[in-house]
Formats: structure tokens, C-alpha cells, sequence
């Protein structure tokens, strides 16, 4: 009997078994999930950095882990996972021996940081996010505290995570904890709709505390950030107002207000010995300041990119190292005595928008919230280039049929189609026709057209070789993505009206709208045929429809969240689909049976994008991460046998006759197109005989 008509996919676990010496055992390696052959990427920054109490690792909470780094060389170490979501918070305990994270899954985890091995896991809170950690400096206390979106703070026993007793006082998220150097004092500060600072005391087994200080007010948005000076005689609040407070912690007295931030404080820590009050801001800053005097020290430059985002700033321990992380995804160290700039860690990464693959297959294009373009070689996973020149995030990637022109699309405050010599890696003349952001941008396949899709609510066609404007095809709606039919003719639109428009290329003209999906078309894709569309939608499901009939004959179910990305593999019987509910999905577009569902990101999946040669399939992330997954294709066989004898014959014949005009999942359906038709009689008769 023949084999099924089918695209057998093998995920190939063992990474020797595909393309063995390419990938070196390096960081993109490191606790890869199953099936996936390198992450490309970090991860984007997540939250505070911190340094071991030695100053020998530096802990960077990221969206798939926490990674440490040599503190003197900056040479990865590890990367600790084990949370479901990203990581939002992190703290060595006081000897060094513990590294606790948590979660925006709700979660936290204990870690031996030298090890790695993975040391208790507290329940965390009822609900919502760990957003902030501290261990007591009094090590044989062996007490850890927790602040969470859910208003309160936990005490936890810090080397087995048994839950102690809970804090509440707070009406808004408690954003950050502190413990004063004696251990005597808990600080914590409230967010949003909070603006507090409350002051906990111990009593005298030290491992209960108890509100008896009054509350400290006077910050007019969310306190973002407390700590103590050393000598504990201060305790310092950022705030979303852009001011830090300096507060006496045993009378409650404020003492001061430091207003040079234009946005908001988000992070703040003192040096070891007391004398220097670091604070990093949205304003793009870090700033340095004189606690004593009040007075402002010196602003440091060098990070950009943190407007409405968090900034981080840790000193070493020994006091000669100032490093500060934030929304630009680097992480910048600076000399404390001459405030000069030392050296950058690199490698932490945007959520990723849009990947695409060059027609050659060799390399692959993504772009991502960072402004930037980046090239990557499909075999090595190498960096080959990155283009600079959008004024914002970048949303649409698409190369030419030829291989020579890489286009891509700015969103709000760029919304300019960019195009870009590939080779030489330089920029042509840019297009700015849209008014607001440029969504999807898709080349014809015989290279003559380039489409756009806008969030003006148009469509908008280009001569591919000089840009010049052929057409508007009002949408009527914000439109998220295009895709051309394989003959170039039909261009398919979807967007936020909910339906799918099939234009009529060579004319500019409306011909139909397809409408079964509830909620925003995110995506469309053309199986290799034409016969066949795809769609993914906001109602979470995938629908593909036969194009002659304009019928929706199959609903692929399953994703829990927005499917954002679908694409066909070569021979069109199987489909991926990516989804906000962080997995991809395989599917068999036969049967509409589910294949095989990939995880391991930890953030949406905006965007999937397959080799020419089906053998790559890569998906990029809002964690900031693009997976590689590899797959061997086998040679597709059209199932002739219908009746599964054996062999084909005049029964078969009959038997798809019986079944002829039937649209949707049909075992007269030879060729999957969703209608049985006289195309699958003539498969039928093409192969008589075959057994």
C-alpha cells in the first residue's frame, strides 16, 4: 500500500544528527527544548541585575532564564531555567550560596548558582507576578522575602522555600523589598494607584515581622524601587514621578527629594561604602549622586532606548564597578572613581516581529523592537550582518525573488518601507507613502510587485524594480498581513474587519471577502498550489479555504491564544502555526488532524518562516528568541489508492466519483485541495496499476 499522502516531518533531537559540526557548544545550545537545534538570542532583559556577594558572577534575569556571566570577563557561565514565563525579579542570599528568581508565571525558584541544580521551588503568590526579592543579610536567619502583583509580601524559609507568614497593607502591587543591613527592618514599596513606602519590624525570633512604623507618603505615582544605605541610617525610594526621596527609616522623617530624572526612577542602590547613591531612569540616565550633600554628582549616557521601560543598576561589591542594564538590551559597566565607560555585554534581544527567508535559503532576515535588521546564517546561526536605519520598532521583512533587495516596514512614528541592497548590505531610497505604520510587506513570485500592508487601512502596490506606485487597495479596515497567490495574480489581505480580501493584482480590483473568522485576520499564507489559503486569527483558530469555491472547508482548533503566523511546508499537507500561547502547532491539512505542537518559548510567537527547502523551519518570539527547528523531509506520494487494497484501480476510480462535488474532508479528496473535483480524477487515472 502506498505510504499516506503526506509531508512526514523527523524532528531531529540529537543535534549531531544534523548539521553536526556547525553548531558549537556554546550558549545557543544551552537547555535548548526538545526538537530545536540552536536559540539565537538571550532573550530580552527582564529584570534587576544583580552581583554575587564575592563578585565573582553577575545574574541577569532574562525572558527565558537567569544567565550568569564571569563578572571580570563577561564570558557566559550558565543559563538557569525552570519557570514557565519570563523571569521579573532576583537575589543572591547573603553567603552566596542561593540565587532565588521569580516569575511573572507567579512562581519562584531556588537555585545553587555554582551548580546550577535547582535547590526548592516556593508555591509564590496567589496570583499574578514575583515582582520583587530580598534576602535577610543575616544569613543563619535564613529568611527570604517576596513582593507580588497580588498586593502582598511572603516570607519564605530561604533554603527550603517554606512559606512563613504574609504581609498585606499595600492597595497596589508591591513593586520592591528591602531588608536594613541588621536585619531589624523590612522596606517595601507600592505601585500603582499605592505610591507608599511601608516599614515592617521584626520581632524577636527575627522572622516575623509586623507593621509599627507609620506609612511614608508623598511620591505621587508608584514607588518603583527602596534600599538602605549600608550603615542603614537611610532609606532611598524611586518613583514613576521621576523623583528619589531620602527618608529616615527609624522616624519615618523625609528628608529630601532628588528631582533631576525628567521620567521616571526605576531602579536605585547605593555603593558599599555609602557614599554614592546610583539611580536609573526612563529618561535614558543613570545618575550619580552625593547622599550626603544631596547634590548630583555626574549623568551617565551610554544606554538608550528606555522610555516607558525599566532601567537596572547594581554595584559591585568591592565597589570599583558600576553596571546598568535596561530596555536596549546591553549591559554597560563603568568605572566608579572616574565614571568612565569600561566595556558592554551584547547578545540580549527585542521581542522579534518578522522573520523571512532569502530564496536561496542560506541566509534569513529578522527584525524586532530595536529599530535594527539582522542577518542570519541559516547553517551556522551566525550573525552575518545588521542594518540600522528605521526610527523605530520594525514590524514586516520580505526579500525579492532575486535575492538582491531586502524590504522591511516601520511602525508608528517611522512607517517607511526601507529597501536594502542584500549583498552590499546599504539602503536604497526608502518609501514613505503610508501614514501610519507598515505591517506586512510580501513580494509577488515572479518579482515584479512588492505589496504593503498598513495600519492606514490600505494596501498599497509597488513596482518592485523602481518603486514606483502602482495601486491603493482601500481595506477599509488596519491591515496585518499579505500574501501573494504562487501565479502572482491574487494578492489575499486580512486584518482587523475580521475577513480575508482577495484582490485582483494586475487590475487593483476587489474580487471577494472571506469571512468566518470572529475576530482580526493576523495571517494568511497560499499553499504552494494556489488551490489552498490559510489563516490564522484572533479567535485563536486556523482555517483554511479552497480558493475556487471561496469555502472554508476545514477549522484547525486547538491554540489557546492568537494565532499569529501560519506557513505551509513545500508539498502543502502540512501547515505550522504560531501562536500567543507561546507553542507551534503542525498540522496535517488532509485530515486536519494535529501533528505535533513545539514549546519552548516563553512569550508569544509572533512569527514563523520556513526554508525553501523545507528543512529549517524558525520562529521568533516576544521573549526576545529565535528558535531553529530542523526537519527531513520525505519525498511527498500522492495517495492513489483510495480504497486501500493495495492497488490502483477502477474502484478507486468509482469511488471518487461517488464523492465528487463534496468540498471539505472528503476521502474523494485526492489532492487535498478541499473539493473533489476532476483534478483528482485525472491523479487517479495518471496512476492505474500502481500498487
Amino acid at each position: 500500500m502506498r505510504p499516506k499522502c503526506l509531508l512526514i516531518l523527523t524532528i531531529l533531537f540529537v543535534s549531531m544528527l544534523f548539521h553536526a559540526n556547525v553548531f558549537a557548544q556554546d550558549y545557543t545550545q544551552w537547555n535548548l527544548p526538545e526538537g530545536a537545534k540552536a536559540r539565537l538570542g538571550k532573550g530580552t532583559i527582564t529584570g534587576n541585575i544583580q552581583y554575587s556577594p564575592d563578585g565573582s558572577l553577575l545574574a541577569v534575569p532574562s525572558s527565558i532564564g537567569v544567565w550568569l556571566y564571569d563578572a571580570d570577563t563577561h564570558q557566559e557561565i550558565n543559563l538557569l531555567v525552570g519557570h514557565t514565563a519570563q523571569i521579573s525579579v532576583i537575589a543572591f542570599s547573603p553567603n552566596g550560596n542561593t540565587l532565588a528568581a521569580g516569575s511573572t508565571d507567579g512562581t519562584i525558584q531556588l537555585w545553587n548558582p555554582r551548580t546550577g541544580e535547582q535547590k526548592a521551588s516556593p508555591r509564590g503568590h496567589n496570583r499574578g507576578s514575583i515582582t520583587s526579592l530580598a534576602f535577610s543579610p543575616l544569613w543563619q536567619i535564613d529568611l527570604l522575602a517576596s513582593g507580588g502583583s497580588d498586593k502582598t509580601i511572603r516570607l519564605w524559609g530561604a533554603s527550603t522555600g517554606n512559606y512563613i507568614t504574609t504581609l498585606m497593607g499595600h492597595t497596589g502591587p508591591v513593586t520592591s523589598v528591602a531588608f536594613s543591613p541588621d536585619g531589624l527592618m523590612l522596606a517595601s514599596g507600592g505601585g500603582h494607584k499605592d505610591n507608599t513606602i511601608r516599614l515592617w519590624n521584626a520581632n524577636d525570633n527575627l522572622r516575623n515581622f509586623r507593621l509599627t512604623v507609620t506609612t511614608l507618603t508623598g511620591h505621587k505615582y508608584g514607588v518603583t524601587s527602596v534600599t538602605f544605605s549600608p550603615n542603614g541610617r537611610m532609606l532611598v525610594s524611586g518613583s514613576g514621578d521621576g523623583t528619589i526621596r531620602l527618608w529616615d527609616p527609624y522616624t519615618g522623617q523625609h528628608k529630601a527629594t532628588l528631582a533631576e530624572h525628567t521620567l521616571g526612577v526605576t531602579s536605585v542602590a547605593f555603593s558599599p561604602d555609602g557614599q554614592t547613591l546610583a539611580s536609573a531612569g526612563s529618561d535614558e540616565t543613570v545618575r550619580l549622586w552625593d547622599p550626603a550633600t544631596e547634590t548630583l554628582k555626574v549623568t551617565l549616557a551610554g544606554h538608550t532606548g528606555y522610555t516607558g521601560s525599566d532601567a537596572f543598576v547594581a554595584f559591585s561589591p568591592d565597589g570599583r564597578t558600576l553596571a546598568s542594564a535596561g530596555d536596549d538590551q546591553m549591559i554597560q559597566f563603568w568605572d566608579y572613581v572616574t565614571f568612565q565607560h569600561k566595556s558592554t555585554i551584547t547578545g540580549h534581544t527585542f521581542p522579534v516581529n518578522k522573520i523571512a527567508f532569502a530564496p536561496d535559503g542560506q541566509i534569513f532576515a529578522s527584525v524586532n523592537d530595536g529599530k535594527a535588521i539582522h542577518l542570519w546564517d541559516t547553517d551556522t546561526g551566525h550573525l552575518r550582518d545588521t542594518l540600522i536605519g528605521h526610527g523605530g520598532r520594525v514590524f514586516a521583512v520580505a526579500f525579492s525573488p532575486d535575492n538582491q533587495t531586502l524590504a522591511s516596514g516601520g511602525g508608528w512614528g517611522d512607517n517607511a518601507i526601507r529597501l536594502w541592497d542584500v549583498h552590499a548590505g546599504q539602503p536604497k531610497v526608502p518609501i514613505t507613502s503610508h501614514k501610519h505604520g507598515v505591517e506586512s510587506i510580501v513580494f509577488s513570485p515572479d518579482g515584479s510587485t512588492m505589496a504593503s500592508g498598513s495600519w492606514d487601512s490600505t494596501v498599497r502596490l509597488w513596482d518592485a524594480d523602481t518603486s514606483e506606485h502602482k495601486a491603493t487597495l482601500r481595506a477599509g479596515a488596519t491591515v496585518f498581513t499579505v500574501a501573494f497567490s504562487p501565479d502572482s495574480r491574487t494578492l489575499a489581505s486580512g486584518g482587523r474587519d475580521n475577513a480575508i480580501h482577495l484582490w485582483d493584482v494586475e487590475r487593483g480590483e476587489h474580487l471577494s471577502s472571506l469571512k468566518e473568522h470572529t475576530r482580526i485576520v493576523d495571517t494568511v499564507a497560499f499553499s504552494s498550489d494556489g488551490g489552498t489559503l490559510a489563516s490564522g486569527s484572533s479567535d485563536n483558530t486556523v482555517r483554511l479555504w479552497n480558493i475556487q469555491t471561496g469555502q472554508s472547508y476545514v477549522t484547525l482548533m486547538g491554540h489557546t491564544s492568537r494565532v499569529k503566523s501560519v506557513v505551509f511546508f513545500p508539498d502543502g499537507k502540512t501547515l505550522a502555526s504560531g501562536s500567543w500561547d507561546d507553542t507551534i502547532r503542525l498540522w496535517d491539512t488532509q485530515t486536519g488532524q494535529l501533528q505535533a505542537t513545539l514549546t519552548g518559548h516563553t512569550a508569544d510567537v509572533n512569527t514563523l518562516a520556513l526554508s525553501p527547502n523545507g528543512g529549517t523551519l524558525v520562529s521568533g518570539s516576544r521573549d526576545g528568541t529565535i528558535l531553529l527547528w530542523p526537519f527531513t523531509p520525505i519525498e511527498p506520494k500522492i495517495k492513489a489508492d483510495v480504497n486501500g487494497d493495495g492497488i490502483v484501480n477502477i474502484q478507486d476510480l468509482v469511488l471518487v466519483a461517488s464523492h465528487f462535488g463534496e468540498t471539505g474532508l472528503s476521502p474523494g479528496d485526492v489532492n487535498g485541495d478541499g473539493v473533489v473535483n476532476v483534478q483528482d480524477l485525472v491523479l487517479i487515472a495518471s496512476h492505474l496499476g500502481d500498487n
